[in-house]
């Protein structure tokens, strides 16, 4: 005997399989697509912080010139060279004593504009040459010379002391002045003092 589906199942049956999912597979993704997506949104966003920062500019550091203060440690070093740039061993040397160095006219002394003075020093010859002719009291070439004119050098074998002066022009301007100066020998090669200084007077033109 035959079964006969009748409509109603028919129908049934229709709208199951229309309502069933559909078994089509997922599209695969472009991953050169997704890399470029990725890419453009961390570009865009740096360029936003980059334009959101506002650097604020460093003020340069500006290093003060070094004041000079005229203190028998704070001189300017000589050091005698040959053309090499090698220092050289003079016999010629000398030395003071800091408490009885200045004889007379004492650092900071006061003086009238265009006032004469005559500096004194009392300096020891610690070389092992004796200063004989052609020594002299030279400008050591620091600040002011203030018309300078040092007196004749007496002959000093080593070990011994000495009186030393230099005349002076104290300046038509308010202020203080320092002049240094320092020894030459016969050869005109100048030489110097304790830790190879010159000696220097500083007085205030008021």
């Amino acid at each position: 005997m035959k079964l006969s589906l009748t409509p109603a199942i028919l129908l049934v049956m229709l709208l199951v399989n229309a309502c069933a999912p559909a078994n089509t597979p997922a599209p695969t993704p472009d991953l050169n697509a997704v890399r470029t997506s990725a890419a453009s949104t961390v570009i865009s966003e740096f360029t936003l912080t980059a334009a959101a920062f506002t650097p604020t500019p460093s003020s340069p550091t500006e290093t003060p010139a070094p004041e000079f203060t005229a203190t028998a440690t704070q001189l300017p070093v000589a050091q005698v060279t040959n053309a090499a740039g090698t220092p050289i061993e003079l016999c010629d040397k000398y030395s003071w004593n800091d408490a009885t160095v200045d004889v007379n006219i004492p650092d900071n002394t006061e003086m009238t504009p265009g006032q004469d003075f005559t500096k004194t020093w009392k300096i020891k010859n610690t070389g092992t040459c004796t200063w004989g002719a052609g020594y002299t009291i030279i400008y050591a070439g620091y600040s002011d010379k203030m018309s300078g004119q040092p007196q004749p050098l007496p002959a000093i074998g080593p070990g011994q002391e000495v009186d030393i002066s230099v005349q002076f022009k104290a300046p038509a301007k308010a202020g203080e002045y320092v002049s240094a100066w320092t020894l030459a020998n016969a050869k005109g090669v100048s030489f110097f003092g304790n830790n190879n200084k010159p000696f220097y007077v500083k007085i205030v033109v008021k």
